[in-house]
């Protein structure tokens, strides 16, 4: 299957050297995964930024966040009990951390494509037990004048969701950890059906099950259950190792289509697409064979963690859908779609 995303010229549309850290001695490695969503006529990403210290040669650095703030971990690189063999994340004396400490910045742009940081807006940060490693990934999800940020909460308990709530962008609500650990990847439906919100959502099994999404429902948005079953890896395809949810589903007079990211045993990373009947969102009505986007250009092969094209947000514009993604853990990157060309790719199930 081809791949069916027309990128942006201008590719990658932010680096991690356009944007100033968000803490004194930081350095900005990588510009991650942004939710988007539509404010005051334009277009806003929230990106996820991950930092760490400036480092020093022989020292691996790299920050948590306590009680106290922020905390500063150095280890000396040849420390027998430190292992560093996944740039994403240190092992040290049989405890994880992570490399980098991420919080959620807020960009905006008047033509989709030339982003800049507004000032008077804050930027998310972890706080609390449960995001002492940062915060990530967020999804936007608008129901009404309310905005919905779910977002993956990290630390050293495990990776969970957590959600805010905002209706201007500058004062929050918070609902701290919605779907507990080992859960991500939640995309909240944008309007309710039969009077229930739903998500999807993605739990993750090592030893039994494995890396699927899943659906949940909800009578307020806020207290999730019900959860089900809606999509599996394939053997022997590009999503045989875990599969999870993009951005909000987007309503069409087919189904509701879900844009999905998928792996494969090499940390090989594409996106796909399911159509969900319109009334029983659990069912999966259709989904295409192959990928529609995998990493081709060399800001997608190249970078932090390559060989990764991951969406969590997406404007709709009529037949265009406009998606904002990740580049190899690194960059923000945009590309245009025809929604229809998708759903003329999906394999009826």
């Amino acid at each position: 299957m081809k791949d069916l995303a027309r990128r942006f010229k201008g590719n990658p549309i932010l680096k991690p050297a356009d944007l100033m850290p968000g803490h004194p001695g930081l350095e900005i490695v990588c510009l991650l995964n942004p939710g988007v969503f539509s404010f005051e006529g334009k277009i806003w990403m929230l990106i996820r930024v991950a930092e760490r210290p400036v480092q020093q040669e022989g020292i691996i650095s790299f920050p948590i966040l306590d009680t106290d703030g922020m905390k500063i971990i150095s280890i000396n690189e040849n420390d027998p009990d430190l292992v560093t063999t996944d740039p994403r994340i240190i092992n040290y004396k049989h405890k994880d951390y992570l490399t980098t400490l991420s919080h959620l910045r807020l960009v905006c742009s008047d033509d989709g494509v030339s982003f800049y940081q507004p000032e008077g807006f804050p930027m998310l940060i972890g706080e609390g037990p449960n995001e002492t490693f940062g915060v990530e990934d967020c999804r936007v999800a608008q129901i009404d004048d309310t905005y919905y940020l779910t977002f993956t909460a990290v630390s050293a308990y495990g990776v969970g969701v957590g959600m805010r709530t905002t209706k201007d962008w500058k004062t929050f609500v918070k609902h701290g950890m919605i779907i507990p650990p080992h859960n991500k990847d939640c995309a909240i439906f944008q309007e309710t059906i039969n009077d229930k919100y739903y998500a999807l959502h993605r739990p993750s099994s090592v030893a039994l099950g494995g890396n699927y999404i899943w659906l949940a429902e909800s009578p307020d948005g806020v207290h999730w259950g019900n959860h089900k079953l809606v999509l599996k890896t394939r053997k022997g395809k590009w999503d045989s190792e875990r599969v999870g949810a993009g951005a909000a589903p987007i309503k069409t007079d087919q189904g509701w289509l879900e844009i999905y990211h998928g792996a494969n045993a090499n940390h090989q990373y594409g996106l796909g697409a399911i159509l969900l009947d319109l009334h029983n969102p659990a069912k999966v009505i259709a989904q295409t064979d192959g990928p529609i986007m995998i990493p081709t250009e060399d800001y997608e092969i190249n970078g932090f963690f390559g060989e990764v094209v991951f969406t969590n947000g997406h404007i709709v514009d009529g037949d265009q859908l406009i998606i904002y993604y990740g580049a190899a853990d690194e960059f923000v990157c945009g590309a245009s779609f025809s929604i229809s060309e998708i759903i003329s790719a999906l394999v009826w199930l």
